[in-house]
C-alpha cells in the first residue's frame, strides 16, 4: 500500500558514535523523501563527529575513525540538511527516542533553527512493537518477505524502514489509517514534551516534570516556587532541545503567558 501524503515525508537513519543523545554525534546520515506525487530523492552523507566512534559502534556499523577523518563536520552540511528536510514530516525506525533527538542536538550545535513543533513524526519501530514487538531486520522479513542483508548501514535500513511501514499499512488496513497525522498519534509511546521525556503533558495538557523530585509538578510552578531550578537545568548535562523547551516555557512566563 503506498502512503497517502498530503506533503513530504522523510524517512531518515542516523549511525553515531553511541547512544548517548547528549555527548554523541552523527556519523552517518541517509534521508528518503517521499513527495505526495510519489517522488523518492535520497541524500546520504558520511559526516566527521569531531569525537572517536565507540568500540561498540564501530563494531555495529563498520564504520571506522579513518572512515570519517576527511568528511565534513555537521555544521558544515547542516543547512544542506535543514534544506532538503524543508516541509517535511518525518519517519523512522525508533526515530522518535534517537534519531529525532540526536538530530535536533546537532542541528542546535550548529545554531540552526530546526523547528520539530509542525512536524508529525512516524515512528515505525512503535508500530512494530505495538503490533508485533520485534528488531528491524526481523520486521523487514516479516512484513516484506525480505532479508536485511545489510543492516546498520544508514541507508539500507532507512529504505527498509520505507518499506515496512508501506507493509505495516497493507497487513494492518483495518487497524492502521493511512494517513501521517493518525500515524503521528499512533507512533507516539507517551505524551512528551521533549524528546527525551523529561518534561511530559499532563491530562490537562500542562507542561509538567517527568523526572526527579518534581515529577508530575508542571514546569511554571517550580520555577515560580524555585527559580534556581531553571539555572541548574541549563547548567546540566540535559539535551539541547530539552532546554530550548525550558526555555521557552520560562519566556512565555515573563511575557505574562502562565
Amino acid at each position: 500500500m503506498e502512503l497517502k501524503l498530503k506533503r513530504p515525508i522523510a524517512f531518515f537513519d542516523l549511525e553515531t558514535t553511541g547512544i548517548n543523545i547528549v555527548s554523541d554525534r552523527i556519523a552517518e546520515i541517509s534521508i528518503l523523501k517521499i513527495s505526495p506525487n510519489g517522488k523518492e530523492e535520497t541524500l546520504t552523507m558520511r559526516i566527521n563527529p569531531t569525537i572517536p566512534m565507540s568500540i561498540e559502534a564501530s563494531e555495529i556499523t563498520g564504520i571506522k575513525d579513518k572512515d570519517l577523518k576527511d568528511c565534513p563536520k555537521f555544521l558544515e552540511v547542516a543547512r544542506e540538511v535543514l534544506d532538503f528536510l524543508k516541509g517535511c514530516d518525518l519517519g523512522g525506525y525508533n526515530s522518535n527516542r534517537f534519531d529525532v533527538p540526536i538530530l535536533a542536538e546537532e542541528f542546535l550545535r550548529a545554531d540552526v533553527d530546526f523547528d520539530l513543533s509542525k512536524r508529525k513524526h512516524v515512528d515505525v519501530q512503535v508500530i512494530f512493537h505495538k503490533m508485533e514487538q520485534r528488531t528491524l531486520s526481523a520486521a523487514y522479513k516479516f512484513y516484506c518477505q525480505k532479508e536485511l542483508t545489510n543492516a546498520h548501514a544508514a541507508e539500507a535500513d532507512t529504505l527498509a524502514t520505507y518499506e515496512v511501514l508501506k507493509g505495516q499499512l497493507d497487513m494492518y488496513e483495518d487497524t492502521l489509517k493511512n494517513d501521517i497525522s493518525f500515524l503521528d498519534e499512533f507512533s507516539k509511546q507517551s505524551r512528551n514534551v521533549d524528546f527525551a521525556g523529561k518534561i511530559a503533558f499532563d491530562k490537562n495538557d500542562v507542561e509538567v516534570f517527568n523526572f526527579g523530585k518534581h515529577k508530575g509538578v508542571p514546569v511554571k510552578e517550580v520555577f515560580k516556587k524555585e527559580p534556581k531550578y531553571y539555572n541548574w537545568m541549563m547548567g546540566a548535562d540535559f539535551p539541547l532541545y530539552t532546554k530550548k523547551i525550558l526555555t521557552g516555557i520560562k519566556l512565555s512566563m515573563a511575557f505574562g503567558k502562565s
